[in-house]
């Protein structure tokens, strides 16, 4: 009689109070996913890995970081000299926070490229563009935590919009701030959203984007649907198991990644200004203004469609219609699956016009980008605007030229 090992008897045990093994072969041994990933699929395995890697420091940095008062800029200072290995760890949230970003923006555009959106993922769509809201907050309360003069004036700048909201705007702003101005109580409310609210919050969406994908299946970059061809005993032959072969696939690309990204943490975490922008080696001052008010380059484009917006319209002063504008511009992409009318899902396959306009809406969005962190004139001002249209014109058209597009033959069996 052969007795089972150890482990094996563990897990059994296991086995009979969790469903354990019938979790870990759903979403891993018995998931089939398509034989065809390439490069931009690594892109939603990063962003597990930058959410890790956030969780963990920030925890630490917790523990040594103060909110109250003028000691929340010196905690920080504490932990960059006196703490062990304090600097490391601030720049690894510092630097984690912007390459959080660069995944996901990633992450998006690969889904623009193969139609990730369209029926029957625009659940899996709309939990994802969930998880992109939420970031969006979490890192703006994080922004304003080290007590920084550009983190303290562009929190202002942003707060301050609230109260272009017609009626309710300056009790709405009020509210949010917990005071007439930004001071403690704003601060230990966003310290508050920043380490409990919204990390819990946006755990709670990655579960659900990851079991609403599976759920459904993944996307690949043909389009096409691999439940559609299978063999006698129900595996698509266009598939193989997540684990081992996209596990140890994966493992490598993490590899490669955290290469990159520790090469930026000890030889640039400032990046130019770009990740930690100067001003913010300045205390929080309410009497000196920075000389240019611009937020990190992540939330760039969004602001520069803020500022482009310098027209009254309708009653409404130009500061609630870059208020609309801008927050428009954040929201615009939940609608996707509904605008999308292409009878394919694939960039491969699409017309010249549906590659001409996400061509356009790459170039507005780096465009943008750059716009949002420099300071305004009267050129830079008018090509904002340019590029805001052309930002929207490639949502608003989209239910036309998708529809009239010359597109290709989908063939039945993925590429390899």
């Amino acid at each position: 009689m052969q007795t089972s090992s150890p482990f094996k008897r563990i897990i059994d045990w296991l086995d009979q109070r969790m469903p354990l093994t019938q979790t870990f072969e759903y979403h891993m041994s018995r998931y089939y996913a398509p034989k065809n990933f390439n490069f931009w699929y690594f892109f939603g395995v990063f962003s597990f890995v930058v959410l890790a890697l956030q969780l963990v420091t920030g925890i630490w940095l917790t523990m040594s970081y103060s909110p109250y008062g003028e000691t929340a800029f010196a905690s920080v200072e504490y932990i960059m000299r006196d703490v062990e290995f304090g600097w490391l760890i601030r720049y690894l949230h510092s630097t984690g926070a912007s390459f959080f970003f660069i995944v996901v923006y990633l992450h998006m555009f690969r889904a623009l490229l193969y139609g990730s959106y369209q029926k029957p993922r625009e659940l899996v769509w709309l939990v994802g563009m969930g998880i992109f809201v939420v970031l969006i907050a979490e890192g703006f309360c994080g922004y304003l935590l080290p007590w920084g003069n550009l983190s303290y004036w562009a929190a202002q700048v942003i707060i301050s919009l609230f109260g272009a909201i017609p009626l309710v705007g300056n009790d709405l702003a009020e509210w949010v701030r917990g005071d007439y101005v930004i001071s403690d109580i704003t601060r230990n409310r966003l310290f508050a959203l920043h380490v409990i609210v919204l990390p819990l919050v946006l755990i709670g969406l990655v579960f659900l984007h990851m079991v609403a994908l599976h759920h459904v299946g993944s996307n690949n970059p043909d389009g096409v649907d691999i439940k559609k061809h299978k063999d006698k005993e129900g595996v698509p032959l266009d598939g193989v198991p997540f684990h081992p072969y996209y596990t140890v696939h994966d493992i490598m690309g993490i590899a490669a990644f955290l290469f990159v990204f520790c090469a930026v943490v000890f030889f640039a975490p400032e990046m130019g200004g770009y990740f930690l922008e100067l001003p913010n080696f300045e205390i929080a001052n309410p009497l000196k203004t920075p000389e240019h008010i611009a937020p990190v380059w992540y939330y760039a484009p969004f602001y520069a469609m803020l500022r482009a917006a310098t027209y009254p319209f309708l009653g409404l002063d130009a500061k609630f219609w870059g208020f609309v504008v801008m927050f428009g511009g954040v929201l615009m992409p939940a609608a996707l699956p509904w605008l999308d009318r292409s009878k394919v899902r694939s960039i491969r396959y699409k017309g010249v016009y549906t590659k001409a306009m996400l061509a356009i809406f790459v170039v507005s969005f780096v465009m943008l980008s750059w716009l949002g962190t420099v300071p305004p004139s009267e050129l830079r001002t008018l090509m904002a605007q340019f590029f805001t249209l052309m930002y929207f014109a490639f949502f608003m058209l989209m239910p036309w030229y998708s529809r009239i597009d010359q597109t290709r033959p989908v063939p039945e069996r993925v590429r390899v």
